[in-house]
C-alpha cells in the first residue's frame, strides 16, 4: 500500500490529487483510489476501500513509512500509529512496514502508481467531483486492470486473483469509521464550533466536553460518551449557523420563563409606585 499525486481538473478546478494504491502480492490486483488529501483518514478510507473491493481481508499489509501507519522506524523496532492499528484489530490483520530505502520491498506498489498514471490519468483528466473520479477508477479497473496480463507472472490477473480469492480473510461486519474525531465544549447556546461554522446540539449539553465525528463525505456526527446527540450536513461558513429546532426547545422555555418573571416584577414595582 502506498500513495503518489496527481494534477487534473475536480469539479472545474485545476487540483492536486493523491492516490492511494493497494496490492495483493500473489495475483497483482490492485485498487486505486483518489482523495484531495493524503492525510490518515483518506489512507485508512483506501485500505478499507480496497478490502471491500478484493472481497476479503489480507493476513498482513505492508505500508510504506507514512505517518498514517508509522511513527517510528528505528532499526529493530516499528512504532506503529495507534489509530492505525486500531484499523489493523478491526480488520483482523497483522500490520508490516517496509524498510526504508529498500526499492525491492515498495517495487511492486510503485510501478502500479506509475501504471495508473500512465493509463488511466492520460485518459481522464476532467472530474466532477471525487467521488466521480473514483467511479471512473473502478469501472477502469475491471475494465482494463483487471484483465491485463501480468508482465512478471505471466498470466491475466483476474484469473490469477481466483486462486488468490480463498486465502483473503472474511470482511467484518462494520466498516472502520475513518472520521476526523476530535473535542469540543458546547457553547451556553448549544452550538459547536466546526470548520468555521456552527451547528446546534440539544440544549442539556451546554458546557460539556463532546467529541465530533466529520465523516469525509461531510457528514457530521457529534457524540456525549458512546451515545450520538445530534447528526447535521457540514455546510460552507457563507450558509450561515446551522439550527436544528428541537434542540433549542429548553433553552427557549428557560427564556420565557426569564421574560414572564421580569415582567411580573416590573408591572408589581410600577403599581407599588403608583
Amino acid at each position: 500500500m502506498t500513495g503518489a499525486r496527481s494534477s487534473s481538473a475536480v469539479g472545474g478546478k485545476a487540483q492536486r490529487i493523491y492516490i492511494a494504491v493497494s496490492v495483493l502480492g500473489y495475483s497483482r490486483r490492485f485498487h486505486v483510489m483518489a482523495a484531495p488529501r493524503c492525510d490518515a483518514e483518506h489512507t485508512y478510507e483506501s485500505l478499507a476501500r480496497a478490502f471491500a473491493w478484493f472481497g476479503g481481508v489480507t493476513r498482513q499489509v505492508w505500508v510504506d513509512n507514512h505517518k498514517a501507519a508509522v511513527t517510528a522506524h528505528v532499526p529493530g523496532a516499528v512504532r506503529f500509529n495507534e489509530r492505525f492499528k486500531q484499523l489493523a484489530r478491526h480488520y483482523g490483520f497483522v500490520p508490516k512496514a517496509c524498510r526504508p530505502y529498500r526499492p525491492r520491498t515498495k517495487g511492486k506498489v510503485e510501478r502500479i502508481v506509475g501504471y495508473a498514471k500512465q493509463h488511466f490519468f492520460q485518459r481522464y483528466r476532467h472530474f466532477e467531483s471525487f467521488a466521480h473520479l473514483n467511479q471512473l477508477l473502478e469501472a477502469w479497473l475491471l475494465e482494463e486492470a483487471d484483465g491485463r496480463l501480468h508482465g512478471t507472472v505471466k498470466e491475466v490477473v483476474a484469473v490469477r486473483f481466483e486462486r488468490e480469492r480463498p486465502a483473503l480473510m472474511p470482511l467484518p461486519v462494520h466498516l472502520f469509521d475513518t472520521s476526523y474525531i476530535e473535542t469540543r465544549q458546547v457553547s451556553w447556546d448549544a452550538y459547536v464550533n466546526v470548520r468555521g461554522n456552527r451547528y446546534s446540539v440539544p440544549s442539556t449539553y451546554c458546557g460539556q466536553m463532546v467529541t465530533i465525528h466529520v465523516s469525509l463525505e461531510g457528514d457530521l456526527a457529534v457524540y456525549a460518551g458512546e451515545h450520538c446527540i445530534a447528526r447535521q450536513r457540514l455546510v460552507p461558513p457563507e450558509a450561515g449557523w446551522q439550527t436544528v429546532a428541537d434542540h433549542h426547545v429548553r433553552l427557549w422555555a428557560e427564556v420565557t420563563v426569564e421574560a414572564r418573571s421580569l415582567h411580573t416584577y416590573e408591572e408589581v414595582a410600577h403599581a407599588s409606585a403608583g
